[in-house]
């Protein structure tokens, strides 16, 4: 039995990232290749870490020449996002196509039953001028709260307004901006299919455990290679694999509302860095007593995460569930 190591804040380091990397590259081809047998990989970039990790280790599995990047604008997407996938593309030698989703979106109704919502609640709100998103107040997270939903919209003159959203419009948004995530899924298997590729999946570890991608959206891919690593580690590997150090240095954001949104304020509600160590702890049964002079916390701060973490699981348990067939009752 392998003792367990005490508990740092190098807990999660990657002393031989070399060697991870050819684990996975060799999983990657052996599941691709041999059990699904496709050709090589479809990756969607959008000049964030988790999506540029995933294209290096993918262009390093099959080889650039099978691998296709392809960029899923829509009409409120970042501009800098097509910039820095070009120019991770470019880095690795990986050939791209550009799909702008934005009138499939708009036929699905996305942005006009979003809008709808957002305006139930601020009728003053005008989408052509004004910029939206959904957040946790920071006053909420301070205290310890269950996660309750405000939506900020910023006005086109700059002043701002904050309002709690009520659950019909809040489950009204979030379902209107998931068809964000599913048309760029069919798209990413459009291409999958047109060249005999599999999808590359681009969720991290806490995205995979704690519930934050779409199902059947950004959650729809045949492989994952970076969902069992930290956000700490992926940032790590990106180092290692010198992926751009743009991308390396941008904030990392949802890129699906109007207004600039990190993912911190949306959902994880702190420092991937703390939070990284506070799961770890948490999953590998490090008492908070342990944990929480490393990271400068209470023990009750701690315990307070920990039950955090087991919340998020069990309630976004449905969104890693495969259907249900097992219904032959004959």
């Amino acid at each position: 039995m392998v003792e367990k190591k005490a508990f740092s804040r190098d807990v999660l380091y990657i002393e031989e990232p070399e060697i991870l990397l050819d684990k996975i590259v060799n999983k990657l081809r052996e599941d691709v290749f041999h059990r699904f047998r496709r050709k090589g990989g479809v990756v969607g970039i959008s000049g964030g870490i988790d999506s540029s990790v995933t294209l290096a280790i993918a262009a390093r599995a099959y080889g650039p020449e099978k691998v296709l990047g392809v960029l899923l604008p829509e009409h409120d997407s970042s501009p800098d996002s097509k910039e820095l996938a070009l120019e991770l593309a470019n880095k690795f030698g990986v050939k791209t196509v550009e799909e702008n989703i934005s009138n499939a979106l708009a036929g699905f109704g996305c942005y006009h039953r979003r809008d709808e919502a957002v305006r139930s609640v601020v009728p003053e709100y005008n989408p052509e001028t004004d910029k939206m998103k959904i957040v946790i107040p920071r006053e909420i997270l301070e205290k310890k709260l269950p996660p309750v939903f405000y939506v900020t919209v910023i006005f086109a003159d700059g002043s701002e307004v904050s309002k709690r959203l009520t659950p019909a419009a809040y489950l009204q948004i979030v379902a209107a901006s998931n068809f964000k995530q599913r048309s760029r899924m069919s798209m990413l298997y459009y291409h999958a299919e047109a060249n005999h590729f599999a999808v590359i999946g681009t969720p991290n570890k806490h995205e995979v455990k704690q519930g934050f991608f779409v199902k059947f959206g950004d959650g729809g891919a045949d492989v994952m290679p970076i969902g069992s690593l930290y956000k700490t580690q992926v940032y790590q590997l990106a180092r290692y694999l010198e992926v751009p150090q743009k991308i390396i240095e941008r904030t990392p954001t949802t890129d699906t509302y109007t207004a600039e949104q990190t993912q911190e304020e949306f959902f994880y509600q702190m420092p991937f860095e703390k939070m990284d160590l506070l799961w770890f702890g948490w999953e590998n049964g490090y008492a908070a007593e342990e944990v929480a002079p490393v990271l400068e916390m209470t023990t009750d701060d701690v315990l307070n995460n920990y039950a955090n973490f087991e919340r998020k699981v069990k309630t976004t348990d449905y969104l890693r569930s495969a259907p249900l067939h097992d219904y032959n009752f004959l």
